[in-house]
């Protein structure tokens, strides 16, 4: 048996996350849409021969459990059928994948004729088809009504591309243009992965690499294994809801018990909602990938690679038939929106075991808005918009204003992109102040965001949450503000549900607002200097500041008025404020 030194392995491991992360750079500079291009909705692995994941791309964290489970599905169809050149893809979320948007390519690695790894990236897709533009929406309610469902197929066979599959994605899509184009970007990942590896290989040698991939997925096991095993023992249950089951219904429970037991841990969704009617159902892999990310997230240990050891500690139950692990033929194109709240979920259980190491809610994930029509000259566009919000306070520190929620890496596409390629201008964009919750630790703020349409009608899918249920706050740090969305019409506005599917005129404008984050710690905790900070940048007023902290800044300097500080804190406190 290979016996791998410690520096070898290290240098094997730093070459295959820096591969994964050299497929994400290679997918992002030759994407054709916005949504891989701009908001960055993408994610690049490595697997080792039998399928384990043996790096990942510094991509999306919410496909960091996706790929084991579309692996296992592949081989489970193909089996040795896997040749030298193939290309494999993939979207069906009943045969391996997430939900129809998000396809995945896989290329077989071999070296010397025998198989070594495989190159894996996964993209969400413009439009796929199905009875919407951009194929997402709230209010789908089965899977067909989706769009293109694609079963584990060969794209390309020993190196010849199978053209009656690109022929068929051309005739049902919206901007075939753009879907063949970024599953071009996909397969130029892939062989940048290739590379990488077979250079590794060339340098270290077959059975090097291979006793090197293998060991990495176990060196993994082991730090997780001991990072828990550092935990107390014990269980903690937590309850969260969605706005809506999508369709207008009524709020959809969320709940986890997550325990820890010795070096194991267990998340059971047991008492969440059945499956639901909207597209807001997940896979199973989705609900894996959840509960990996939000235990990797509060792991001291920092340098724990990514690989398929991150699982094996963990057991994950979610029944078949509910919202967190959807049946045949439930929608779930917008199932996003369930993933951060699942997020939202464990982070919530963990809190109750490590108080020390979990922040408040955030915004409630990546709002999604979704506009598309025809231009004047007849030319179809699907305009696609990942906003990015705002963390919750944390156990040392406020949280994040404007950057993307911690289970995702996306980003607001730049003003000027969408006013130059679609019919769209921005009319606001920017922080609100007074949103975030106030705490110890004070919640981020909300990010608002408007858009008037130019010319025609247009189609307008909204995913957002927040409004009902606004962020939790922690160990005393207030709720953030509720999020809301506005339909400007020529004689009137109108106040539109969190999760919508509907038409806009040209001139009408949207105008949306996350919900702002929760806060960390009592608030009369806070620092006056901090709290004068805020006032001084905007970010919380004078009356907030009076009332949530019992801090009085003065308007002319913008210095806390000591007296008048002393005084209404001890009113505050006098009042049970203090806790």
């Amino acid at each position: 048996m290979i016996e791998t030194d410690p520096i070898t392995r290290e240098i094997v491991k730093n070459a295959l996350a820096s591969a994964a992360d050299e497929m994400a750079v290679a997918l992002y500079r030759t994407a054709y849409s916005t949504v891989v291009r701009d908001c960055l909705d993408f994610s690049t692995s490595l697997c080792q021969a039998d399928g384990e994941m043996i790096a990942q791309g510094v991509t999306i964290p919410l496909h960091l459990g996706s790929i084991p489970y579309a692996m296992e599905t592949l081989f489970a169809k193909f089996g040795d059928d896997i040749e030298p050149e193939d290309v494999f893809i993939l979207n069906d979320p009943f045969d391996g994948g997430m939900h129809i948007p998000d396809i995945i390519i896989v290329k077989p690695i071999f070296w010397e004729g025998e198989r070594v790894a495989f190159a894996v990236t996964t993209a969400h897709h413009l439009d796929l088809g199905g009875r919407l533009p951009g194929s997402s929406a709230c209010d789908n309610t089965e899977i067909f009504q989706e769009g293109l469902r694609i079963p584990w197929l060969k794209l390309f066979r020993r190196g010849e591309a199978d053209e009656s599959i690109f022929t068929l994605l051309r005739a049902n899509v919206r901007v075939p243009q753009m879907t063949i184009g970024d599953l071009r970007a996909q397969l130029a990942a892939c062989h940048i992965g290739e590379r990488a590896v077979c250079d590794l290989i060339e340098r270290y040698g077959k059975e090097t690499f291979t006793h090197c991939a293998a060991d990495l997925i176990d060196y993994t096991e082991r730090l997780v294994r001991a990072e828990i095993a550092s935990w107390p023992d014990g269980s903690h249950t937590f309850t969260d809801h969605m706005d809506s089951d999508g369709v207008g219904g009524p709020p959809v429970r969320l709940q986890v018990t997550v325990t820890v037991k010795g070096d194991g841990l267990t998340a059971d969704f047991t008492g969440s909602a059945p499956q639901v009617r909207g597209a807001l159902n997940n896979t199973l892999s989705f609900t894996a990938s959840v509960v990996g990310l939000c235990v990797r997230s509060v792991l001291r240990e920092a340098d724990v690679p990514n690989t398929a050891g991150m699982f094996r500690p963990l057991e994950i139950i979610a029944p078949e038939g509910t919202v967190v692990h959807g049946a045949m033929p439930a929608a779930s194109s917008m199932r996003g929106i369930t993933g951060f709240r699942l997020v939202d979920t464990v982070f919530g259980a963990l809190a109750g075991l490590l108080p020390d190491r979990v922040l408040a809610a955030g915004e409630g994930g990546n709002s999604l808005i979704i506009i598309g029509g025809q231009r004047l000259e007849g030319a179809p566009y699907v305009y696609y918009e990942l906003m990015s919000g705002t963390w919750g306070g944390r156990p040392d520190r406020d949280g994040n204003d404007g950057l993307c929620n911690p289970a995702n890496v996306a980003s607001n596409i730049p003003v000027e992109q969408a006013e130059s390629e679609y019919p769209i201008r921005v009319e606001r964009y920017g922080y609100v102040p007074d949103s975030g919750g106030a705490g110890q630790f004070r919640g981020g703020l909300a990010v608002e965001r408007e858009w008037r349409l130019l010319e025609g009608e247009a189609h307008l899918a909204i995913r957002s949450d927040r409004r009902l249920h606004p962020p939790y706050g922690l160990y005393g740090g207030k709720r953030g503000t509720p999020s809301n969305t506005i339909l400007y019409h020529q004689d009137g506005e109108e106040v539109l549900p969190t999760m919508v599917s509907t038409t806009i005129k040209a001139g009408e404008r949207v105008y949306h607002r996350q919900a702002g984050a929760g806060g960390w710690g009592a608030p009369l905790k806070r620092s006056p200097a901090a709290v004068a900070d805020d006032v001084r940048n905007g970010k919380v007023s004078a009356e907030a500041a009076r009332i949530d902290h019992g801090i009085v800044v003065a308007e002319a300097s913008g210095e806390v008025d000591e007296a008048a500080t002393g005084t209404r804190r001890r009113e505050m406190r006098s009042n049970g404020d203090a806790a």
